[in-house]
């Protein structure tokens, strides 16, 4: 019986905290610069802009989640809060990891259509209709949510969060858990015929023709998108396939304590590994995207050569020695940061 099972996840409280609040940190800044560049320097609309706009909130509400979960594994796995908090925190945990999931699929699906120059994608991914997709994600995503939150049988007050549960009592919760891991199977089949096609034909097409201007183009381009089917592997595969064992178990009447105990610490260990994925995605577009990359670069270099400058500057001590400083160490126009702009975003995930 799951009354007489006892949780022992004290090996995993410590490591848990620590990894949970560098996901955090790196996770935010990450986040909140890659909205700063969507929404402040990158202005020309297409699909994949609004979906990396909505990709970078999700992982930024998702990112918001985590001190919660750094002090609760730093108490020794006791909630000090409302148990009401608990819901709200887990569930909208949950909700941006899958609407990033999503997001991710339709991004993979919108460059095999532009790789193969299909008349539909025009039609399919038009700004608008890419907008009126992320609204119906976000609406059907926050219904799902508040309904978990409202339907909660358990009642007083309870020092665990985050926990293990059965549910032989609430099975719609476990075919709705179910339902959850077939669609990402499904996102992930997208993901690997989108990326997989384009990265082979694009490497079978450098090797043919090596001397082809583009060849060396081509295998890079290829090797990037054979990377964020690696990322989103790494990060999703483990925890989806664990879950489904996981949801069995809940289900379940018969299922023994040592089975459980098993089952919860892998379960802590590879939903680590999804929640990476959060502060991973910023990094893929730095990589990915050589206009994203041309604006950090830009942006680093200007602090740096004004930090410079002035340091330069501040040292001399006549102004025919501060004009030699000042054209060996030019500084960097705020202009020259926004011409970037004219480069697609769609190079990001290629």
């Amino acid at each position: 019986m799951m009354s007489n099972c006892q949780m022992d996840n004290t090996s995993l409280q410590v490591p848990l905290a620590v990894l949970y609040a560098l996901i955090f940190l790196f996770g935010l800044a990450g986040n909140l610069l890659a909205l700063w560049v969507f929404l402040r320097v990158h202005t020309k609309k297409n699909s994949v802009r609004i979906f990396l706009i909505n990709l970078a909130l999700a992982d930024l509400l998702l990112v918001i989640c985590l001190p919660f979960r750094v002090v609760y594994h730093a108490n020794h796995d006791q909630w000090v809060l409302p148990s009401l908090m608990c819901r709200i925190v887990g569930n909208i945990f949950y909700m941006n990891m899958y609407i990033s999931i999503v997001l991710l699929g339709f991004i993979s699906v919108d460059r095999y259509l532009k790789f193969q120059r299909a008349s539909c994608r025009r039609l399919f991914l038009q700004s608008r209709w890419s907008v009126l997709l992320c609204c119906v994600i976000w609406t059907t995503s926050f219904a799902a949510v508040m309904a978990f939150i409202v339907q909660n049988p358990e009642t007083g007050k309870s020092q665990q969060c985050f926990q293990y549960k059965k549910l032989n009592k609430s099975k719609w919760k476990a075919y709705f858990n179910f339902a959850i891991v077939g669609m990402f199977w499904v996102v992930y089949g997208a993901l690997v015929i989108s990326y997989g096609r384009i990265g082979m034909k694009l490497l079978t097409a450098s090797r043919k023709k090596p001397d082809f201007p583009n060849a060396a183009k081509y295998n890079k381009t290829a090797w990037k998108s054979f990377f964020v089917l690696f990322l989103f592997t790494i990060c999703f595969v483990p925890y989806h396939s664990v879950r489904i064992f996981y949801i069995m178990s809940q289900m379940a009447n018969d299922t023994s304590c040592d089975t459980i105990n098993v089952l919860d610490k892998i379960n802590e260990v590879v939903l680590l590994l999804s929640a990476l994925n959060s502060c991973l995605d910023p990094v893929m577009y730095f990589l990915l995207c050589s206009s994203i990359r041309k604006v950090m670069l830009k942006i680093i270099c200007n602090g740096f050569c004004q930090q410079t400058s002035r340091g330069l500057i501040s040292s001399s001590e006549t102004p025919q020695e501060q004009q030699k400083i000042s054209a060996v160490v030019p500084m960097t126009d705020t202009q020259d940061v926004k011409t970037s702009k004219t480069t697609k975003t769609d190079n990001v995930v290629q």
